[in-house]
């Protein structure tokens, strides 16, 4: 089951198509990766869902109806580049963009309240935007972007500025959120955070979909065979069940040949005399499979 569907959307600017054909799916209950390089289309594809601009063509449904038909409120955005007011208070701030997501005054202030607690910046509700670091005004915009409680979030590099402990409070309500329903779209380059938080991703480039899938299954789609090999006595050399990639002395990468299992390596190290230590399947990492892709190295 899908929160968003987006079918064949296309978005032209001049002579640029931004957003050429796409389609995907955002599985429901789901921390989704949107992921692409600078001037893929992620930007022009998020402005579409949040209804900032128009689609030329194609359709997107959240929860089964047209994006053009949904309420204010069923969707928080926070962009990556911030949308605070400088010249105004934390607190009158909060209570104004909450009522444009239709929270009535008394909602808006118990709930601005209560994030505003757990964050422990109570005291901050009268000071001006910008007084405020980078960091301070990125947990502002993050409980601006929540705090109607929507059925689907998309967060635009949303640590930038974070320091670690700040990061990790939001990682905690990220998953908290995600635990009780919420469908999150998490739009970033940093593959690293994708691999820790989400399970799904779809990676565009110059405004098409290059790759869509669970984590899990795209790295067993991109994985080489190789193995990584450490190990306690013996002279390491290569033979016909494997290459060796890479040998530090008693740590290696193992690429195992065409046709052959695991095992079958095993038994020609042991009988090698090798002492093995440890003996696991390298699977790529996202970045690896990212550059990989962006550079054309892969089909």
């Amino acid at each position: 089951m899908s929160v968003l569907q987006i079918s064949d959307v296309v978005k032209q600017y001049g002579d640029h198509r931004a957003v050429d054909g796409m389609s995907f799916n955002v599985p429901k209950g789901s921390i989704f990766g949107l992921l692409g390089p600078n001037g893929a289309g992620k930007t022009s594809l998020i402005r579409i869902i949040t209804r900032i601009t128009g689609a030329d063509s194609g359709d997107i449904l959240l929860d089964g109806t047209p994006i053009q038909k949904t309420r204010v409120r069923d969707i928080g955005y926070m962009p990556e580049e911030r949308g605070l007011y400088k010249k105004m208070k934390v607190g009158e701030q909060l209570m104004y963009l909450a009522q444009l997501k239709e929270l009535s005054a008394s909602e808006a202030k118990k709930v601005i309240n209560h994030w505003m607690d757990k964050f422990d910046i109570s005291d901050w509700w009268n000071k001006k935007i910008e007084e405020l670091s980078k960091g301070m005004q990125q947990k502002i915009q993050f409980i601006a972007t929540v705090m109607h409680e929507p059925s689907l979030i998309i967060l635009d590099e949303p640590f930038t500025g974070l320091d670690p402990i700040n990061t990790n409070l939001i990682k905690e309500e990220i998953f908290r959120m995600n635990d009780e329903g919420t469908s999150i779209i998490f739009s970033t380059h940093r593959m690293e955070q994708v691999e820790e938080i989400c399970k799904d991703i779809v990676l565009i480039n110059q405004g098409k979909k290059m790759l869509e899938g669970k984590v899990s299954e795209v790295k067993q789609k991109f994985k080489e065979n190789i193995y990584e090999l450490i190990y306690l006595e013996g002279e390491l050399k290569n033979d016909s069940t494997y290459t060796i990639v890479q040998n530090d002395g008693q740590k290696a990468s193992l690429k195992i040949k065409d046709g052959l299992r695991a095992n079958t390596v095993l038994q020609s190290l042991i009988q090698q005399g090798i002492q093995i230590r440890k003996f696991e399947e390298q699977l790529p990492s996202l970045n690896d499979i990212f550059i990989s892709l962006i550079e054309n190295k892969t089909v």
